[in-house]
């Protein structure tokens, strides 16, 4: 699931609504999440002195691959730093370097279908399985003989689906008048400012407004509201866009089209098989997250325009396999497979879902990229819940029970600006034993498609943060393993005992180390440190 778009409409979205005027939160600097706090005041990864640690050394490039909502390959920022295949003639509809995938030129989308169709907009796993299981338990009101593992799962999914079709149907009451008042108000203010009905405005536009007139004086009202808790750059027909789409996601668990992967990419999700599917098409209207998170993790540095990266020296396979809605266990399964055998070394993963029907093959596609030496990060979810005791997926305690930590993932929580009660984010997930770290994550602004940019809260931009330390940390120190990475990095966080932060979704107040497994927020300075005075064990992979 796009991570960010699960927490950008929510109480601070309804507030705009219900408080028209108000004290406005003071913004934290556009690269904030770069920044060192005893330097600058505000908690980033401290990447200014990360840089002049190795300054005058030779990085080697590394390829990262990020499995998201696809990317704009055309962005100025990323364009320079795309992965090619250069075993591939673009264009010619052959599979040249006979890997399964015609035309993968910067990557693979799983979700695509012939003529340059795709299923961008799925409804979550419990609505799927719910409809799945439906025929064989539904009219069970005991276990079934022989059947109990499979009617337990049943009832698991049932009241999972109950409690997200209730959640969605809720929000869908309360977001419909919102977006028909933004809407409206929308159309006074372009009328004030004599726009066209396709122009749009940003927050600075507002300023030009000095009517007194009480409909205008309410909606510039409820407009500055809106821009200031977004806290970038967004203009008018961005925030309408992204709640639409965010009631579209929300529509489609509560009247889902369950026939739309069939339709449109002809694939049987349930069945593992070595059927190729997909296409090399990577941009559709979707593609602002995969795109925004790719830009965190390498956008071209120095060049002047739009965001620099964590890291200068990336090759970047771009990897579509997650709609707006639940990604499918299959495509998750094949895209890590993907990555790894075109040479990934560190794969960003910033998405999750409640539930994991073919949970083996996501274990299997983990083992894996272990057994290649390639370090998986991944996003710990934005529901501000302990995932040790509710768990997301997927994670690396695998279904088998064999495996319950392994040395080549990172599980990410988000973390805010300051170092006060807001420093753990509040919607972020969080886990004493399942949360390896934490890392900037609230109000992050990244690069967006078409030349755009987007401010936005989620663990899915915390999590190519620390993706990026780890490709920075392996361009200059190529030798260290996948084990040792993540090793670097965790060590990197040092524990801020005795600082008290809102336990995310609530204001009791907890010791920010109860939180994730080092108990503070990964830094790039001290990573690269650490790395320095290791003795590197990366294998050569055959």
């Amino acid at each position: 699931m796009s991570n960010f778009k699960k927490h950008m409409f929510g109480p601070l979205f309804f507030g705009a609504f219900i408080t028209s005027f108000g004290a406005l939160a003071q913004d934290a600097p556009k690269n904030w999440h770069t920044l060192d706090f005893k330097t600058d005041g505000y908690y980033g990864i401290s990447l200014t002195p990360a840089y002049k640690l190795v300054q005058g050394k030779k990085s080697k490039p590394v390829v990262v691959a990020t499995i998201d909502s696809g990317i704009d390959t055309a962005q100025t920022d990323l364009k320079s730093v795309l992965w090619v295949n250069t075993k591939e003639i673009p264009g010619n509809g052959i599979d040249d370097d006979k890997n399964g995938y015609i035309d993968d030129i910067h990557g693979w989308n799983f979700l695509g279908g012939p003529d340059g169709k795709c299923d961008y907009t799925e409804t979550t796993e419990e609505v799927r399985e719910y409809n799945r299981l439906k025929p064989k338990y539904g009219n069970l009101t005991a276990t079934p003989a022989g059947d109990a593992k499979g009617y337990a799962y049943w009832l698991k999914v049932k009241q999972t689906y109950e409690e997200t079709t209730q959640k969605s149907t809720e929000e869908l009451k309360q977001y419909s008048p919102m977006l028909n008042a933004l809407m409206v108000t929308s159309g006074y203010l372009k009328r004030e400012l004599k726009l066209d009905a396709a122009a749009t405005f940003k927050k600075t536009d507002l300023d030009k407004i000095t009517a007194a007139n009480d409909t205008i004086s309410q909606s510039k009202g409820i407009w500055t509201q809106i821009f200031t808790q977004q806290g970038g750059d967004e203009d008018n027909g961005k925030i309408i866009k992204e709640l639409s789409e965010y009631m579209a996601k929300l529509n489609n668990d509560v009247n889902p089209d369950l026939n739309s992967r069939k339709n449109i990419v002809g694939d049987d999700a349930d069945v593992w098989d070595t059927k190729p599917y997909g296409s090399g098409l990577l941009k559709f209207p979707d593609a602002s997250h995969g795109t925004g998170v790719a830009g965190l993790m390498g956008a071209q540095r120095g060049n002047g325009y739009g965001i620099d990266g964590v890291a200068d020296n990336v090759r970047i396979i771009a990897i579509k396999a997650v709609p707006n809605g639940d990604e499918y266990d299959k495509d998750i399964a094949k895209a890590i497979r993907y990555a790894v055998d075109n040479g990934a070394k560190v794969v960003n993963m910033s998405f999750g879902k409640k539930l994991s029907p073919h949970k083996k093959w996501v274990d299997e596609a983990f083992k894996y990229a272990a057994s290649k030496d390639v370090l998986l990060v991944q996003a710990s979810g934005n529901d501000n819940q302990n995932v040790d005791v509710k768990p997301q997926y997927p994670n690396d305690t695998f279904e088998d029970g064999t495996v319950t930590d392994m040395p080549n993932v990172i599980c990410v929580g988000a973390s805010g600006a300051k170092n006060d009660a807001t420093l753990a984010a509040s919607f972020s997930n969080y886990g004493k034993k399942n949360v390896d770290v934490f890392a900037p994550g609230a109000k992050v602004t990244s690069i967006n498609m078409d030349a755009e940019f987007n401010t936005a809260d989620g663990t899915s931009f915390a999590s190519p943060i620390v993706a990026g330390i780890a490709a920075l940390i392996l361009e200059y120190y190529p030798n260290l393993s996948a084990k040792q990475l993540k090793q670097a990095i965790l060590q990197s966080a040092t524990p801020l005992t005795g600082t008290m932060v809102n336990k995310p979704g609530t204001e009791e107040k907890v010791d920010f180390t109860t939180l994730s497994k080092t108990g503070g927020i990964a830094n790039a300075y001290r990573a690269l440190q650490i790395a320095a005075t290791m003795k590197g064990e990366r294998k050569a992979v055959k």
